[in-house]
């Protein structure tokens, strides 16, 4: 048992380790966490979904949702690896037939994500996947989408989190879990 914890925290160091952080971009001041040195690492791309694999193989989830633009990332293979569907949360025009939205805050205004409507249904249990959280508004926003169409968020899942920026606090507020790989600093 110990030893398979030291593994999992070994992978960890090493997934953690493959990403590059890019001072000031997109802004000044910004420690952009660039997660492109991860997944074009085939092995720590490999250990990053199967820590996820490991936390939700014996959960009844039923379907994955992954926020654009690196929730599309993440979420695919391990949709594939657990067996079940993947729906994309996508901006505003990008999905055909009848979409249904949420909004959230951003520094200077608002954006909106959507999902086509019968992407997800009533009573299905839902994985939300992104790459990072930050202030936890497009998570938050993810949340309030899945539940308007009566199904359960079961958790939401990021690769890393930026604890500073409290986005695990806003997402507190939706009653959901959080689970993360790797927390970093902002």
């Amino acid at each position: 048992m110990v030893f398979q914890a030291k593994a999992l925290s070994d992978n960890l160091q090493y997934v953690s380790d493959s990403i590059r952080v890019v001072p000031g971009f997109p802004k000044k001041g910004i420690m952009f966490q660039d997660i492109t040195t991860l997944t074009r690492n085939p092995k720590a791309f490999k250990l990053c979904i199967e820590a996820f694999v490991e936390r939700y193989k014996d959960q009844k989830i039923d379907v994955i949702a992954g926020v654009e633009a690196r929730g599309f990332i993440f979420g695919p293979p391990l949709a594939l690896a657990l067996g079940v569907g993947f729906v994309p949360l996508r901006k505003p025009g990008k999905l055909p037939g009848e979409t249904i939205g949420a909004e959230y805050q951003l520094e200077y205004g608002t954006d909106r994500i959507e999902m086509t409507v019968e992407s997800i249904t009533n009573g299905q249990n839902v994985l939300i996947i992104d790459d990072l959280v930050a202030t936890g508004g497009t998570l938050g926003a993810a949340v309030q989408l899945v539940e308007k169409v009566g199904a359960k968020v079961h958790e939401a899942a990021c690769v890393i989190e930026l604890p500073e920026l409290q986005g695990r606090a806003k997402l507190k507020a939706t009653n959901v879990p959080l689970f993360v790989l790797l927390e970093k600093e902002a």
